[in-house]
């Protein structure tokens, strides 16, 4: 099968989804400012344990072999261990997602004797000056201390995940000699205005000149970085990037959040983009196979206002979540448009009238820190 046939097959949707995405709680010990679900406090309707585990083993007959599993931070559920050892032993891959507060040396110990795990520590500056702007003070510290405890107990290749800005985007080289050090692999993910990141995109996204500089960059180090589909948009500007080039919202992705609501794209927490709820007859796979929302997006969808852009079929017209929570039309060009189209379209939307995420988990006290530039910049 040629790449383009799997692409399109891929786009009319699979019987499931390829990486399915599973916050597992909205609680998080840090309050980062860009965080796409909003993360602070629990949700009092969240999952239990044993509807945890029954989600599983649904997924396990769906043959589902891998899901990404987020937050908040997962690892502040006392059950969390219990739910990643029923997914591997059930023969599903878990990656989890984690700020590294609760990786000490034991847990280190107890991970890395683990099967089919990989494990994503969240960094977003070389030092603790960038970083901890973003993520909240000692959050840097914190996630180079897990690190240690994975090297030192032999975990193996654990992934650094990195949200670029435009405060971090010139220390690209400095993350992936981090990432080096360790033996570990560098992923790195676009920023996305969803959650609390639709307050801060607008002073945090990379301009359009550091779009370019991302894109050069990844085309020289993109076979050993990861960026799953983050940066097709970037593909206007020529030669492809490693990567999905279209957008599996409801086609091969989805999301399961902690009160198990199903939503077509793990960045955009929105009514809008719910398709069900994992607990109604029928349970996850109804909502997969059967949801108004996932078959609609399945069909072919138009070029709209991108049509007359020789780029299109490259780009594709770039990310839905981005376009929905800066008000531009799903249909219109990427905010982030290489071309320079998403920009012009944006200055004549009011940014108080682009869609707000439909909640809010943040902690009530919570004090903005003031994000700027750090070291390297």
């Amino acid at each position: 099968m040629s790449v383009e046939t799997l692409v399109e097959q891929m786009k009319s949707g699979l019987d499931a989804p390829i990486c399915l995405t599973w916050e597992l709680t909205y609680a998080c010990n840090l309050e980062c400012v860009h965080c796409l679900s909003s993360s602070g406090r629990r949700d009092p309707r969240e999952l239990t344990t044993d509807q945890c585990l029954a989600v599983l083993d649904e997924l396990r007959e769906l043959q589902v072999f891998y899901i990404n599993i987020g937050g908040g931070e997962p690892m502040v559920r006392r059950d969390f261990f219990e739910i990643i050892e029923h997914a591997v032993s059930n023969g599903i891959g878990v990656k989890f997602s984690t700020n590294g507060a609760f990786i000490d040396a034991a847990n280190a110990r107890r991970l890395a004797a683990m099967d089919y795990l990989d494990i994503q520590i969240s960094l977003d500056g070389v030092d603790a000056a960038t970083n901890d702007p973003v993520r909240g003070e000692g959050s840097w510290r914190t996630a180079i201390t897990a690190m240690d405890n994975l090297r030192d107990a032999g975990f193996g290749q654990f992934k650094i995940s990195v949200v670029v800005t435009r405060h971090n985007v010139d220390q690209l080289d400095g993350f992936k000699a981090l990432a080096d050090s360790y033996g570990a692999q560098l992923r790195v993910t676009r920023l996305r205005p969803a959650g609390r990141g639709a307050d801060t995109w607008h002073e945090l996204h990379p301009t359009n000149a550091q779009q370019r500089q991302i894109y050069e960059w990844l085309l020289r180090h993109g076979e050993n970085v990861l960026t799953g589909d983050s940066f097709f948009h970037l593909n206007a500007l020529g030669e492809s990037l490693p990567g999905l080039n279209m957008c599996g919202a409801g086609r091969v992705v989805n999301l399961i959040d902690p009160i198990g609501d199903v939503y077509a794209c793990p960045f955009v927490i929105h009514d809008d983009f719910k398709a069900g709820n994992v607990l109604e007859e029928g349970g996850f796979t109804r909502v997969w196979r059967e949801s108004d929302l996932f078959l609609s997006l399945r069909e072919p969808q138009s070029a709209g206002a991108c049509a007359s852009c020789g780029a299109f079929d490259a780009c594709q017209g770039g990310c839905m979540a981005a376009k929905f929570f800066t008000g531009l039309p799903l249909d219109g060009p990427d905010p982030e448009c290489v071309g320079g189209d998403g920009e012009k379209l944006l200055s004549s939307v009011a940014v108080s009238l682009a869609p707000r995420p439909s909640q809010d988990h943040s902690k009530p006290a919570r004090t903005r820190i003031p994000v700027k530039a750090g070291g390297g910049n």
